[in-house]
């Protein structure tokens, strides 16, 4: 087995507990500004790590008075929002034990995480959060407090548990050790019933404080670091970000509606980004069809190109006098736009979940922005692997992160062992048997090391499509590609014991009218014309031959069919993440897959559109 590791940057503590974090930050900068709150106007509201200590620990103390006793589990059901973290840490303060439920959860998902969790209380941020949860109540017979944030009940706590004295809060908040457990996160359930991960306090402590060094250039509060998180903090990515922040002193905002990114972004100024690939394609293919809207498509794509070969010079070591030259000119006309457009200051982005591709990879970094692509699951507490800013490869995921080892099994599945890894699934010890392997976490991925023990991606296990020829197809090597098409929403590779790979795709409704409206046809097309339509199929297309062009001839897509809907997380064929629930897509779909197989055997090289 192929094994790297990387040694702990500082000695674990088996003592301290994630409300260490705080009380190191309070004495180490009471008066700095820890988060930043929306106005009214567009601007930001300053709060230091001195106010926000003060708020954890007045709700800390309603939660005390409202009976919430040590290790008692808490289910959460809010948006990314300054009252998540403040919640979170409170929820620690008090002994306690948070359940976080995406916002966009089901009824019966709601009930599944709460009754499997067995939380006695919960607090709901809407009406209609309160509206799902309320259809299940019946269920969950636990459950004996509820609290809406929305209806002021935050501030309703904090006003109970006035009388309740600091010692006793200091008394709980001493109570965990590293070993017990901090969080319960249940998976997205993109393979099945979603389980609970029990993450320890030492999972945070520790990952935070060999991070908060690991990543120093980004998150170090001397240079004024600060984020703007967007991504939900029930997921466990932006949830150990939101600690990392906490403990290393970083300005943190947040902004759960992504229509209104861009302002906010501007206006808040952020030094560093967490975002999933699709972001980054997001706002690269908007850039793009605007400035074809503006006739100035040519140019940009030129941009573009010029941007990659500048990157790649860079990162080879000499950049030629004509590409500084040709690059500069570009910067001034087409990527100075665009750094202004994210706040001006972004210097750095944290991208996880899926591939982002090398040419994304590379023309971010031509504009000064360095996209540390990382690598982890909820069992590994978020990362496992991430790019350094002074050790970084693009295209791959990093290397191991201190305290972190990882191993390639023999069939190339990743493994990980060290300080980000688990304890178990709660109350179901045989999953917990059967996903380690000597100790190691067995991760279900498959990659592949170089020699300098940079992991990259090369598929997930269980999603192998093996073709009735025998032919092993990693789906994801096909499927990043041509999901950076702007025209394309989601793609799903299949192939399972078929004589040939093919794909159902669907279509990116934002992008759509804005891409048929630059290509001379009808804005206006509906969808379901739109996924027939000639020049709809050929960009397709277009994108498929270019994916195609980097797989064996057996591995390429010889068939696709636009499904003329999309793939959304209400739908149930994407996860809170917005990874695609193959198993699920599959089955739904299974008459638009046999249509694609019931004709002729494709034995061209390139697609048959239906």
């Amino acid at each position: 087995m192929i094994e790297f590791s990387t040694p702990a940057l500082v000695a674990a503590d088996p003592t301290a507990n994630t409300t260490d974090l705080l009380v190191d930050r309070l004495k180490a900068t009471p008066d700095s500004v820890l988060f930043s709150l929306p106005t009214a106007d567009g601007g930001w509201s300053p709060v230091t790590t001195r106010e926000f200590y003060d708020q954890v620990i007045a709700l800390a103390k309603g939660l005390v008075a409202a009976g919430i006793e040590p290790g008692d589990k808490i289910g959460l059901m809010c948006k990314t929002r300054y009252e998540w973290t403040l919640i979170d840490f409170a929820t620690w303060f008090a002994g306690a034990v948070l359940v976080p439920v995406y916002e966009t959860s089901s009824p019966a998902q709601v009930r599944w995480n709460l009754a499997d969790s067995g939380a006695i209380a919960a607090i709901l941020e809407t009406a209609d959060h309160f509206a799902r949860f309320d259809e299940v109540h019946p269920d969950l017979p636990l459950i004996r407090n509820t609290w809406q944030i929305d209806l002021g009940d935050l501030d309703k706590l904090v006003a109970g548990g006035v009388d309740v004295p600091d010692e006793e809060i200091e008394r709980r908040r001493n109570l965990a050790d590293a070993d017990d457990i901090a969080t319960l996160i249940y998976t997205s359930g993109s393979t099945g019933k979603p389980k609970g991960c029990v993450l320890t306090h030492s999972n945070f402590v520790e990952l935070a404080r060999n991070s908060q060094i690991a990543l120093d250039e980004v998150v170090a509060d001397v240079d004024g670091a600060s984020t703007l998180l967007f991504i939900t903090t029930a997921h466990v990515f932006a949830r150990y970000i939101s600690v990392l922040c906490v403990s290393g002193g970083v300005r943190v905002g947040h902004q759960a509606d992504t229509k209104f990114l861009l302002p906010s972004m501007a206006s808040f100024k952020p030094t560093f980004l967490l975002a999933v690939p699709r972001v980054f394609e997001k706002v690269y293919n908007v850039s793009e069809q605007k400035a074809e809207a503006g006739g100035k498509g040519k140019i940009f794509r030129k941009a573009a190109d010029t941007a990659v070969e500048y990157s790649q010079a860079l990162e080879s070591g000499h950049v030629p006098l004509g590409l500084k030259l040709k690059f500069r000119l570009f910067d001034a006309l087409v990527f100075k736009k665009l750094r202004e457009a994210m706040g001006g200051k972004v210097k750095y982005a944290v991208s996880g979940s899926a591939p982002l591709g090398t040419r994304l990879g590379h023309f971010y970094h031509a504009l000064g922005i360095a996209i540390l692509e990382g690598y982890g699951l909820t069992e590994t507490t978020a990362p496992a692997t991430v790019n350094l800013p002074k050790k970084s490869k693009i295209g791959t995921v990093g290397p191991a992160l201190p305290g972190v080892s990882i191993r390639l099994a023999e069939d190339g599945e990743i493994q990980v062992k060290g300080i980000d890894v688990f304890k178990e699934y709660w109350k179901n010890p045989e999953a917990t048997a059967a996903a380690f392997e000597d100790g190691w976490f067995k991760t279900g991925d498959l990659g592949s090391f170089d020699e300098d023990g940079f992991l990259t991606i090369t598929g997930r296990k269980k999603e192998i499509i093996v073709t009735a020829g025998g032919k092993n197809v990693a789906p994801a090597a096909l499927e990043d590609p041509i999901r950076a098409n702007p025209l394309v929403g989601q793609v799903v590779v299949v192939g399972d014991k078929k004589p040939f790979i093919s794909a159902l795709v669907t279509l990116d409704t934002e992008m759509l009218p804005v891409w048929l409206n630059n290509n001379g046809e009808d804005a206006g097309l509906a969808l379901e014309e739109a996924a027939k339509h000639p020049a709809v199929l050929a960009e397709v297309q277009r994108a498929i031959d270019a994916a195609n062009e980097h797989v064996s001839r057996a591995e390429s897509i010889r068939k696709f069919t636009i499904l003329p809907l999309e793939l959304t997380e209400a739908s149930g064929h994407l996860t809170p993440k917005l990874s695609i629930k193959r198993n699920v897509i599959l089955e739904d779909f299974s008459s638009h897959i046999e249509e694609m197989y019931s004709g002729a055997p494709a034995t061209e090289g390139h697609s048959i559109v239906h």
